[in-house]
């Protein structure tokens, strides 16, 4: 699962999500890509089955990038357990997305293939996104 190695700060606070993204929002690397339309917090679990989705489908060919990576820690309290006492323990690590971003991008694939490996990615993911294709691709 990612998570990040060490942090700063063990807990951090909710902070809001409002705007579309200002930096991620073209595509760096692949020719392929899904881009979010939605903002959200995307757990470390859910870029993972996407990432394995992705890779079953294209049977390693090609090669793809995660463009997100979970580094806000997300707290929870155990089961009933009653109110005050602080906050809770570090549960999870999700990653900031907000509309515009660039989740995944892949290459070295047929453009059919990789439009079913990344549906397959955005089916795992809480948000809708659309597939995008880089503008001076040809066949």
């Amino acid at each position: 699962m990612l998570q990040p190695k060490k942090t700063k700060y063990r807990r951090q606070q909710k902070g809001k999500m409002k705007g579309n993204t200002k930096r991620g929002h073209l595509l760096a690397f692949g020719s392929f890509g899904i881009k979010a339309l939605e903002e959200s917090w995307i757990t470390g679990r859910q870029i993972e089955a996407a990432r394995q989705a992705v890779t079953r489908h294209m049977k390693r060919e090609g090669q793809i990038w995660i463009r997100i990576f979970p580094d806000k820690p997300i707290t929870k309290k155990p089961a009933e357990v009653r109110m005050g006492k602080g906050k809770g323990a570090p549960d999870s690590f999700v990653a900031r997305v907000s509309p515009g971003r660039i989740l995944f991008e892949a290459e070295g694939v047929p453009i059919a293939i990789a439009k079913e490996a990344l549906r397959l990615a955005a089916q795992k993911m809480p948000i809708t996104t659309r597939f995008i294709v880089r503008n001076d691709y040809a066949e």
